[in-house]
């Protein structure tokens, strides 16, 4: 048997919240608020890591570790990451509750693999408690998988492959050349390649263009293009197999892989392809 076994989606970006902006929104404020304010694009770079992780990789950029000394009169510590952390959940929570929307064509997506008997599962850089409110409303438009596995779940975040193998665990899905992992961000798709699985990064509705639904479609073509073009340059210098605008598109990738699957092929070997649309 040479076919899917099963499909491991990341959330913002990915499945919801077209344009990750509820984490970048939330990070925002507060850092905002413990007085050391930090732009979109530096919260940007980390996206899609564990959320403490994430914190930790903004205050280890040498800009904001200065600011964060010269306000704070020292440098930051693991105890400013706990309070960080504690302001983050509730700040997560309320930005999160304004972006549940699921991402157009993510319960199609989903709906199409199941009934091809291929598995859904998930992972996530938002803890349990983040996702307390987006698993329902997200089940309640019609996407549920069948696994989710939370930040902090796994004794190490992306890129380790943990999070990942600890979803197939969960699935029973095995051997890791017929799974896929879909993702947003670059560290996702490295995450994907550790675990040894065939990777799709979407271009359009993640952070990397970082766009709310209505303004990416209020873009011209080329606009958009010129918008996803340095996005699909990280995820290839990442390892992606295949870049897509959305999971809109997830089933021409999925073709790709299954005939790429049919002929032996597993994944890493090819250069990324790109399959634009949207």
């Amino acid at each position: 048997m040479t076919g899917l076994v099963a499909v491991l989606f990341d959330w913002a970006g990915t499945v919801i919240d077209f344009g990750s902006r509820a984490p970048a929104l939330a990070m925002e404020r507060v850092f905002r608020e413990a007085g050391v304010p930090v732009d979109e694009a530096t919260i940007r770079r980390a996206m899609g890591m564990a959320k403490r992780e994430h914190v930790i990789a903004i205050l280890s950029e040498p800009e904001i570790g200065a600011r964060w000394e010269r306000e704070k009169g020292a440098r930051w510590s693991e105890t400013d990451v706990d309070a960080l952390m504690a302001a983050l959940e509730p700040a997560m929570r309320d930005e999160a509750s304004r972006a549940r929307e699921l991402i157009p064509g993510a319960a199609e997506a989903a709906a199409a693999l199941r009934a091809k008997g291929v598995k859904v599962g998930s992972t996530t850089g938002y803890t349990r408690a983040m996702m307390e409110d987006i698993i329902p409303a997200a089940a309640e438009q019609g996407y549920a998988p069948d696994a989710i596995v939370c930040a902090g779940e796994t004794v190490l975040g992306r890129p380790a492959p943990l999070m990942l193998w600890k979803a197939m665990a969960e699935l029973g899905a095995w051997p890791v050349h017929r799974c896929v992992a879909v993702d947003d961000a670059p560290v996702g798709i490295a995450a994907g390649r550790n675990a040894g699985l065939w990777t799709v990064g979407v271009a359009a509705s993640g952070n990397g263009v970082g766009l709310s639904h209505a303004a990416y479609r209020a873009l011209s073509p080329q606009e958009r293009e010129a918008r996803m073009a340095p996005v699909i340059d990280e995820f290839r210098a990442a390892g992606a197999d295949i870049v897509i605008p959305s999971v809109a598109e997830l089933q021409h990738a999925i073709r790709v892989i299954e005939l790429a699957l049919s002929k032996g092929v597993v994944p890493g070997v090819a250069p990324t392809q790109t399959l634009l649309g949207g």
